[in-house]
């Protein structure tokens, strides 16, 4: 029996799968991720965590199946995107990666952005100017951190590295590539133009490959870290948002998928591409189709930092009942309403706001509050951002007929009766569907040629309740969301003056701004 492995390198956790060609899910296993933020807008990761996790969790998914390493005819690897990794000429990275929802480069943003028009960079790229983008990273590693950027020979993305580790062979998936800002879309490569207005090497980009593309075979080194089998076929791997979506099965026009992760995915399924500043542009899974998208760059890590620092009592509580801190508080929200505001930017905020100086706010806190409402409002905002993402692609001139959810905050009925609710659509749970790790593992399997028809992908999940909007919460919410979106137009000056003022006593501190 063949099977294939698919490994999301995600934002919180490292999750990998086996299957079969049959439609079987055979084993899951995961691993959690540090994420670390030493200063203001600062997100960081260790790839050496990201490797040992894979190692772990293969050998785990073996044992789990009662698989021999032959068995594993293919395998792939989805991440977040677009990550930064630089890695030196022994292909060691030379710093913890730079995620993609990083925000510390404002300045060097400003500068990038100054060289051209953004309406020509747009038409060039689909994408607008924004804190995802890797060239003004680049350039922040270079002024604050010279000794690195110099042992730097090449750049890759988090799955990427990933991939590059199992094979020895350097190349970024086309997604990457992409987002990346260097890549024309229209010639779908480098472009000198682009490369030159973010002044990098051209020597440090890796060659660009589809998703399904088998780029290498598994090394020796990499079998006696993983128990794979050397010689095992892995392709290019894809972008976990991308991956997500697709196994969802959203490749209709029309259908949107929302994803619950520790960043929030918003993609549409669309047979054109779009170009504007506020928006993502990636390829789709099948060929010839796209995802216009938004990712906002706090979800449920948003959540997660709310419990470390604030829930620690109501952890404990959980714990003793034998439930999740997230079940406790989804609980006690459930049971209340509340008039707080949350602006869920604790990471500036990427799309549609494009605004890496946007903080996370809290509005019409009162004596009268606990944790609860804060969570409530927590929940609520990230939901907004959503209903901000939808009329958003209604401005592009696409419309939403289907809402499917997916990732880890999928599972809370209380989040998705609130999505519901805002965005007055139904909202459908997508049920046995372990994440953008089977993405990962079907893309193996179709780049190995034992799976031909993209649609296969039915076979492995199952739609779970639809959430239907009530009527006097989608009156209520269409009055609170009009709130929601005034309380930043007028804090959206004030924030980069907040910003300002943080540089200054950073650099009275001796600190990396």
């Amino acid at each position: 029996m063949a099977v294939f492995l698919g490994l999301d390198i995600g934002t919180t956790s490292t999750i990998g799968v086996l299957i079969d060609a049959a439609g079987r899910t055979l084993a899951v296993a995961s691993r959690p991720v540090e994420l670390h933020s030493p200063h203001a807008n600062w997100a960081e990761e260790d790839p050496a965590q990201w490797w040992a996790n894979a190692g772990e969790i293969t050998r785990e998914l073996l044992r789990s199946a009662a698989l021999a390493p032959e068995a594993v005819a293919g395998a792939g690897v989805t991440g977040m995107l677009p990550a930064l990794i630089l890695l030196d000429a022994d292909g060691r990275p030379v710093r913890r990666s730079i995620q993609q929802n990083d925000a510390r480069a404002i300045e060097e943003l400003r500068a990038f952005a100054a060289k051209r028009p953004e309406a020509e960079f747009v038409a060039m790229t689909a994408t607008g100017y924004s804190q995802q983008l890797i060239g003004p990273k680049l350039a922040w590693i270079a002024r604050h951190e010279p000794a690195a950027y110099g042992r730097a020979k090449a750049l890759v993305g988090a799955s990427d590295y990933i991939t590059f580790r199992l094979t020895g062979r350097l190349q970024v998936e086309h997604n990457w590539a992409l987002e990346s800002g260097f890549v024309n879309l229209d010639t779908a490569a480098y472009d000198p133009v682009l490369v030159a207005q973010a002044g990098v090497d051209a020597s440090l980009l890796q060659p660009i490959r589809r998703s399904e593309a088998i780029v290498g075979r598994v090394t020796a080194e990499a079998a006696r870290h993983t128990g794979l089998a050397a010689g095992t076929p892995v392709v290019a791997g894809c972008a976990d948002h991308v991956a997500s979506a697709f196994v969802c099965g959203a490749s209709r026009n029309g259908d949107l998928v929302v994803k619950f992760g520790g960043a929030a995915d918003i993609l549409l399924s669309s047979d054109r591409p779009v170009r504007d500043r506020r928006l993502f542009l990636d390829h789709h899974i099948v060929p010839g189709l796209w995802f216009p998208n938004g990712c906002m760059a706090a979800g449920g890590n948003l959540l997660n930092w709310v419990i470390a620092h604030f829930g620690k009592a109501e952890a404990a509580e959980a714990k003793a009942r034998g439930v999740s801190a997230h079940r406790l508080l989804d609980e006690r929200a459930a049971a209340i309403d509340t008039e707080l505001l949350l602006l869920p930017y604790v990471l500036g905020e990427k799309t549609p706001l494009m605004d890496p100086n946007a903080r996370g706010t809290l509005v019409g806190l009162g004596l009268h509050h606990d944790l609860s409402h804060i969570w409530r409002a927590a929940l609520e905002g990230v939901v907004f951002g959503m209903r901000h993402h939808v009329e958003t692609f209604g401005d592009c001139g696409l419309s939403v007929s289907r809402v499917l959810a997916a990732d880890g905050g999928a599972a809370s009925d209380v989040w998705l009766q609130i999505a519901a609710d805002v965005l007055d659509r139904p909202v459908q749970r997508v049920d046995r569907h372990p994440g953008s790790c089977l993405g990962a593992a079907f893309v193996a399997a179709v780049g190995t040629g034992a799976i031909t028809d993209w649609d296969r992908i039915s076979a492995y999940v199952a739609m779970g309740r639809t959430f239907t909007p009530r009527p006097a919460q989608v009156s209520a919410y269409r009055r609170k969301y009009a709130l929601w979106r005034d309380a930043y137009e007028r804090l959206r000056t004030l924030y980069p003056r907040l910003h300002d003022h943080g540089a200054v006593a950073a650099r009275a501190a001796g600190e990396p701004q």
